[in-house]
């Protein structure tokens, strides 16, 4: 497998290159931790502000840690708790420019700034949720927003 690279520093223009990547690299029947690992590999490339890229995998009322690049992180979230808990119960992408800000943020890593989760909704469902974060104040917008949405679109065809 070649390694993931990146021709633009705009970031609509990344998150597309990533969109096309990931459905190289990344077989819907194969193994899901193995997906999950590498598009977590390719996120952290595609992403130059991030400092924590991850998943958290929904397995009943909590989110439990799955493959993520950064410093260790918490290990459950319930639905509902802090940025990651919020965006699994509305199903919504949620932008959050200063999580000093966020009420209830969770801090695994107390020099986050910013954050985006992404909910990966299958059949309804969320599944998982796509966590990135920022040493950066307001690191995440419009753009990621999108760009990573259509990437949890290409995930939710996966093997849940």
């Amino acid at each position: 497998m070649e390694a993931t690279s990146f021709s633009s520093s705009d970031p609509a223009t990344r998150y597309g290159e990533a969109r096309s990547q990931l459905q190289a690299l990344c077989d819907p029947s194969e193994d899901l931790i193995s997906n999950l690992a590498n598009a977590t590999a390719l996120l952290r490339d595609c992403i130059p502000a991030a400092s924590w890229v991850g998943f958290y995998v929904r397995r009943g009322a909590e989110l439990v840690l799955g493959p993520f690049q950064g410093k260790v992180a918490c290990t459950r979230i319930p639905l509902g708790r802090g940025v990651c808990g919020a965006a699994a119960s509305s199903q919504q992408t949620v932008v959050v420019p200063d999580v000093e800000q966020f009420p209830g943020h969770i801090a695994c890593d107390s020099g986050s700034r910013s954050e985006i989760v992404v909910p990966i909704v299958r059949a309804g469902q969320v599944v998982a949720v796509l966590d990135v974060d920022s040493y950066e104040l307001a690191a995440f917008g419009e753009v990621d927003a999108r760009g990573l949405g259509a990437l949890a679109e290409v995930m939710a065809s996966w093997a849940w």
